[in-house]
């Protein structure tokens, strides 16, 4: 509710210019489905998964918002962001306008070195080993999962909010589709893993990173906060909106 008080008031999603959906994934407790289907029917903004809601399973959220996207609305351009997340709307758009780049787009916070984490104990964890299971979705097909065997990664950008073109997004629902799409469990690495496979085969890459998207936390002249609370958000938004700054609301 926070976040449908706040930045989805901005003006481009109330106009519909903007779709602003929540992707939600199914609960062990009946009632809870029971509850979060009404809240479907009520504001129509949910998108409920076919799956019970596991981090691990995360990735699928992400393919699911690039086949709504590509397949459900017409979008030049698809944002993945979390509910934590203080998206300043106006500024993503001047920013897209700004870059001017349709095709081949990944914009959003980049990194370019990281490497996967190897403790067990790590949240994070990614197997070195170089193997690869395939798990049955449907009778025709099979979606492959991997861990990653290399030491480094390719370019990603952080999960608080990043957009893709809408190349990119049609590219990844043309691979599900045929049943090679690589499943990875971390998936704003997976995104990047996507890319990258795109880039391989001739797909020029526009890597756009802002430092304004902070992945931890809110700092002045934010584009993008994170892990903002509902008061957190009520607070940004009422100085955005009374004194036009971007600052962040302290405890």
């Amino acid at each position: 509710m926070a976040v449908r008080r706040t930045w989805m008031q901005y003006g481009p999603v109330r106009s519909g210019t903007i779709a602003v959906r929540f992707f939600v994934g199914l609960h062990k407790n009946q009632v809870v489905n029971e509850e979060l289907w009404n809240e479907a029917k009520t504001y129509g903004d949910i998108q409920l998964m076919p799956f019970v809601d596991y981090y691990s399973l995360i990735t699928w959220k992400t393919l699911a918002i690039c086949v709504f996207g590509t397949q459900v609305v017409s979008a030049k351009f698809v944002m993945k962001t979390d509910d934590d997340a203080f998206v300043r709307v106006d500024e993503i758009l001047a920013s897209l306008n700004r870059i001017n780049v349709s095709r081949g787009l990944l914009y959003g916070l980049i990194n370019s070195d990281s490497h996967p984490h190897r403790s067990p104990d790590s949240k994070w964890y990614i197997s070195p080993e170089v193997t690869v299971t395939s798990r049955p979705i449907s009778r025709r097909v099979k979606y492959l999962d991997i861990e990653w065997p290399d030491d480094s990664y390719p370019p990603w950008a952080h999960g608080p909010g990043y957009v893709v073109s809408n190349d990119i997004a049609q590219a990844i629902y043309k691979r599900y589709r045929k049943g090679q799409l690589k499943m990875f469990k971390l998936e704003d690495v997976a995104m990047g893993i996507w890319i990258s496979d795109m880039k391989k085969q001739g797909l020029e890459v526009k890597y756009e990173t802002d430092e304004r998207i902070f992945n931890v936390g809110c700092r002045d002249g934010y584009v993008i906060a994170h892990y903002q609370g509902p008061r957190e958000m009520l607070c940004l938004w009422q100085k955005l909106r009374e004194a036009k700054r971007a600052n962040c609301c302290g405890d």
